[in-house]
């Protein structure tokens, strides 16, 4: 017969939210850690591909709550709301031993005031970017998290300051990502010639992204190709969704005959196989410059909320990179500036300066180490601790 003990652990359930890809790998490594401790924990929510290995029960998929954009939301506001109010009123119905927002803050931070209001323990997973812009919204997360986990060291110091319980964690793809990459087990695994010339284009997991950056990329990859046709174009499609549209998109633009690779997932061999990456802003970013490799940052929306956000920011940079090293380690071309020549002349002046990526990789190593921690058995503890399973 069972222990109590143990039938408490198998009785326990945690309640996840991750809204796109990146929040997808974070919570599903976070479950990997506390699966040794709660060997019976139920885990429930909405979640990706990556959480629903870890055994997420997915309640709708996770595509359906991706928007970008503060304008592109309107069209499907009472469809998500919908979904995050039918999770609220089951939740508090029969109440997790925890709720864990993985990133998403928009979705994530809304629900967990309610449930914190409704005696439920709320966990964040990854800091919103208060100290990029919209800092005001600190002041939302003192009333709707119990306790932050950061994946930057600097963030935790802001958070100790606002009286936010918080742990860093370190960044999990530091772990993931090794110091030295394999650039030619990548290749070969690809089918790419060891002294090929590649670039990886990485317009986006999110339709936002594909629909403002898929056209560019391409454009640009034809100026390169002109310039060299032995280069070599690949970009990683994060589903067959994403495939077709910017297939359609590209095909829109009359750029069908641009030599483009279309790899379906394996960003990660995509990015290890390149000499330089044209990547969209976000996490991204992070895992180029985890992989070493030199990379040209854009980044577009809807007209009107590029209007909005370009006031809203507190410091000059967006893509983490440079948020990290606090300067222009690589360039940004954002919204207007952001055209098929910008883009190619910056990846081909990367392509044609050695030395410079060279010390970009020096500086990237150190990036590495410095977000270097058990980022699966932390995040887990400090779960532990906010559900009374750890002092």
């Amino acid at each position: 017969m069972a222990s109590s003990a143990e039938a408490q652990l198998k009785d326990i359930s945690l309640a996840l939210v991750a809204g796109e890809v990146s929040g997808d790998m974070l919570a599903a490594r976070l479950m990997a850690g506390l699966r040794p401790h709660l060997p019976g924990a139920r885990f429930h929510g909405i979640g990706g591909p990556r959480m629903m290995e870890q055994g997420l029960v997915s309640s709708v998929p996770m595509d359906t709550l991706t928007v970008r954009g503060l304008f592109e939301i309107i069209p499907r506001y009472r469809e998500i709301k919908g979904i995050q109010n039918r999770l609220r009123d089951r939740l508090l119905l029969d109440p997790p031993a925890a709720f864990i927002g993985a990133d998403y803050p928009g979705f994530n931070l809304g629900l967990e005031e309610q449930l914190r209001a409704g005696g439920i323990p709320t966990i964040h997973f990854v800091s919103p970017q208060i100290w990029a812009w919209r800092g005001g919204r600190i002041k939302k997360i003192k009333r709707a998290v119990s306790h932050m986990l950061v994946i930057f060291p600097f963030e935790e110091a802001i958070y100790r300051a606002a009286g936010v319980p918080v742990t860093y964690i370190g960044h999990p793809l530091a772990e993931m990502i090794p110091l030295v990459p394999d650039v030619a087990a990548s290749r070969v695994a690809l089918g790419i010639a060891l002294d090929a010339r590649v670039v990886t284009l990485m317009p986006g997991s999110r339709m936002g992204e594909l629909k403002y950056l898929a056209e560019p990329f391409v454009a640009a990859a034809r100026l390169l190709a002109a310039r060299d046709p032995k280069l070599v174009f690949i970009a990683p499609m994060a589903g067959e969704r994403q495939r077709a549209y910017c297939t359609g998109i590209v095909n829109a633009a009359g750029l069908a005959d641009v030599p483009v690779r279309l790899v379906d997932g394996d960003s990660h061999a995509c990015i290890a196989a390149a000499d330089a990456v044209l990547v969209a802003s976000g996490t991204a970013t992070l895992e180029v410059a985890l992989f070493k490799k030199p990379m040209v940052i854009a980044y577009k929306v809807m007209r009107a909320s590029w209007e909005i956000m370009r006031h809203m920011g507190y410091q000059p940079w967006i893509g983490l990179p440079n948020i990290l090293a606090r300067e222009f380690v690589v360039p940004e071309y954002l919204q207007h500036a952001a055209t098929p020549q910008a883009l190619a002349d910056a990846v081909w002046r990367q392509l044609d300066d050695p030395s410079g990526r060279e010390q970009l990789a020096r500086r990237f190593t150190d990036m590495h180490h410095s977000l270097l921690r058990n980022s699966a058995e932390a995040s887990a503890e400090a779960v532990l601790r906010v559900i009374g399973r750890k002092k």
